[in-house]
């Protein structure tokens, strides 16, 4: 199949027909477009007969207006075209689709509150790397699933009827949202009817990620001891074991929830717990009495117990680290970045929404008392890391993903460690925007989208 960038220009139809595509003569020539018999074109799950004619001296493609409306675009995209000779079809892409949890269409200038500048970037790299995206609700979602109500952006943010797209970003921040029957209906007809290609298409919980990565021998040096929490008896053959425990909700996420259990020297426990104003201590005279106010809160959370790891700190801040991997437009795992994340004041966990900084592993790692060998090869060793669990988990779990959110942390004596993998790694606003600059995660997000649907 033949492929090329070209920008798509719109005329008002007259002596030409509204099913007219208007193609530049020297490409005509060069993929052997027949211009004497009708042809299809495709763009997402759109289809229209039409008929192509060549234009000297051109180098773009012009179809008419009714025709753009009629597909949801905006005026003059770039897009991929490519041709089948075998299907006598003429494709233009990739269309995208973003699936994000809500909107605001009172709030025109942030219609996706906190990744409203995501979005846009999403676009502008669209723009730049021939490829069209729009974004849509749960709420957009209705029994037709041959066509979707899509934000896209034309100088403004407009909503418009588009078709459905050749690769779908599952960007759903809850499970609830994402277990919707709507929703799981529209994901299964779209694979379907269409072919879509849907990706991170569900949440992993901590418990299904460590059962998985522990079938391969290869990542389990990667692992703490980690298990479900069901019973008292586990609790304390973990606390008999290590001096500290981490109880994690199963689903939770941004730290929330957390327990940190201590061993003390007068045979006392002591918890921290994760809260808004910063970590709650309490204290238990033993571990009956602990589980006691814990098994209250195991009627509605499940939780996964872990053995507690001396993580490197600064200033007694522990560092962690965040490894953002992705498929790149071979469909191959790539680390895109990591960063490491310093807790904040008073807290053990080092999420940002924890107040937690964050830092370059180089400048991290340098605050610690490590042997410089260590530090040198510690950049090296987390991607390695990072990179193998990506790899791991797609091929063990029967599920689409294209990018994974993995933290990782190492303990005084260099060793890295798995804490957790997050399957919808945030896109919050956190960045300025640049109308010139993409970020790396963002263009490898696009690749892998044109790798998915062919373009």
């Amino acid at each position: 199949m033949s492929k090329k960038k070209l920008p798509v220009q719109t005329f008002s139809p007259g002596i030409v027909k509204e099913n007219t595509v208007m193609l530049g003569e020297r490409l005509i020539k060069q993929w052997k477009i027949p211009t004497d018999r009708p042809l299809q074109l495709s763009f997402g799950s759109f289809r229209q007969e039409i008929t192509v004619i060549s234009a000297a001296k051109y180098s773009g493609l012009r179809i008419s207006e009714p025709l753009a409306r009629k597909m949801g675009l905006a005026s003059r995209p770039v897009l991929r075209v490519a041709y089948s000779p075998s299907s006598k079809t003429l494709r233009l892409g990739p269309l995208i689709s973003v699936l994000i949890s809500r909107d605001y269409p009172d709030t025109p200038e942030k219609p996706f509150g906190s990744i409203s500048m995501f979005c846009r970037e999403l676009v502008n790299a669209c723009r730049k790397q021939g490829a069209y995206v729009y974004f849509f609700t749960p709420n957009h979602i209705t029994e037709s699933a041959s066509s979707i109500q899509g934000w896209i952006y034309d100088g403004g943010w407009r909503q418009t009827t588009m078709p459905i797209a050749d690769v779908i970003n599952n960007r759903l921040t809850t499970r609830k949202m994402e277990n919707k029957p709507s929703v799981q209906h529209f994901m299964k007809e779209v694979k379907s009817r269409y072919g879509s290609h849907i990706f991170n298409e569900k949440f992993l919980d901590k418990n299904e990620v460590f059962d998985t990565l522990k079938q391969d021998s290869s990542l389990s040096r990667l692992m703490p001891e980690s298990h479900l929490l069901t019973g008292y008896s586990i609790l304390k053959k973990m606390c008999s074991q290590y001096p500290v425990v981490f109880l994690k909700p199963v689903r939770g996420s941004l730290g929330k929830g957390i327990i940190r259990i201590s061993r003390q020297s007068d045979g006392t426990y002591q918890t921290l717990a994760t809260s808004v104003g910063g970590p709650k201590k309490q204290s238990y005279p033993n571990l009956n009495k602990l589980f006691t106010n814990v098994s209250g809160k195991m009627k509605s959370t499940r939780y996964q117990i872990q053995q507690g790891l001396t993580l490197i700190d600064h200033s007694n801040r522990p560092i962690d680290f965040r490894a953002l991997v992705q498929k790149n437009g071979l469909g191959k795992w790539s680390v895109t970045s990591v960063v490491a994340r310093i807790a904040g004041g008073n807290h053990f966990v080092s999420n940002l929404a924890r107040g937690g900084t964050l830092s370059t592993v180089k400048e991290a790692v340098n605050r610690c008392a490590l042997p410089s060998a260590v530090k040198s090869t510690a950049h090296a060793k987390l991607q390695r890391a990072s990179l193998d669990i990506a790899k791991g988990l797609d091929a063990l779990l029967p599920a689409h993903f294209g990018e994974l959110g993995i933290d990782l942390a190492m303990d005084t004596s260099g060793k890295i460690w798995l804490l957790e993998v997050n399957s919808k790694p945030s896109k919050n606003d956190n960045t300025p925007l640049h109308e010139q600059k993409i970020r790396p995660s963002v263009k490898r997000l696009l690749e892998y989208c044109a790798f998915l649907s062919g373009f």
